[in-house]
């Protein structure tokens, strides 16, 4: 039989730590190794489903396919595809598999990537390649103070999440007004929410592991944080590309 509530055995000579802080450092220690894993498991998924998009994006403008298929009515289903994805994973989360939502979002990753390879038409090669390693630099930045902060977002995360529907409306106003001086605003204001909402994330992500650690939402909720991620990091980059991209 375990002893480990016996008092008498909590006892410990000359003010050395006891089986019983022992216990909770030992606790402590395998749920931050937990949480690291946690952490690391949603970046690698996030940063495949980047290069994966990116690796489609390019051989498909580089094959004129992109070309082809963007003046027909097609890119419109290529354009919307990854928004059908990201519904089908959000509200099927609790009835699908984890096998399924894997398979989801490399499908939403494709999906993606053909729906980017329009950049290329449009951007110069090296642009398209500065602005990425300028988005991957403030993406690291950001999701490291999201983790790290002891100050709580999730006011502000909240505050993004409006902006996100207000930016979307003035997305599709502009597209009958088309001012040049409103798009100019509507990037800088997305590159600014899309900055806060990664650090948002990377926090709600980590508060996340606490209620689901051990249990079997667990890696579905590592891919569901992949695809929040991968959100944040592409739509940061899209909008910061219309500030720092060459065009052709």
């Amino acid at each position: 039989m375990s002893d480990w509530n016996d008092p008498r055995t909590t006892q410990s000579p000359f003010g050395t730590s006891g089986p019983a802080l022992n216990g909770a450092s030992l606790g402590a220690v395998t749920m931050d190794q937990g949480l690291r894993k946690y952490m690391l498991s949603i970046y690698n998924y996030m940063a495949s489903g980047v290069l994966l998009s990116g690796v489609v994006a390019l051989l498909f403008a580089t094959s004129g396919l992109a070309a082809q298929v963007m003046v027909t009515p097609l890119r419109w289903v290529i354009a919307l595809s990854p928004l059908a994805f990201v519904m089908a994973m959000s509200f099927g989360l609790h009835r699908m598999q984890e096998s399924t939502l894997k398979l989801l979002f490399w499908l939403f990753s494709v999906a993606m990537g053909l729906s980017l390879s329009s950049i290329f038409l449009i951007y110069t090669g090296p642009s398209i390649a500065t602005t990425f390693f300028a988005t991957a630099g403030a993406f690291a930045g950001l999701s490291l103070y999201g983790y790290t902060t002891k100050r709580n977002l999730s006011g502000m995360g909240s505050f993004m999440a409006m902006g996100v529907i207000g930016l979307i409306i003035a997305m599709l106003l502009n597209l009958w007004l088309q001012s040049g001086p409103l798009a100019m605003a509507i990037s800088a204001l997305g590159v600014l929410i899309f900055a806060g909402l990664t650090a948002w994330d990377t926090q709600r992500l980590r508060q996340t592991y606490y209620h689901v650690a051990g249990t079997d939402m667990m890696g579905k909720v590592v891919i569901m944080g992949a695809l929040s991620l991968y959100l944040d990091f592409v739509n940061m980059f899209q909008f910061l590309l219309s500030f720092l991209g060459s065009r052709d």
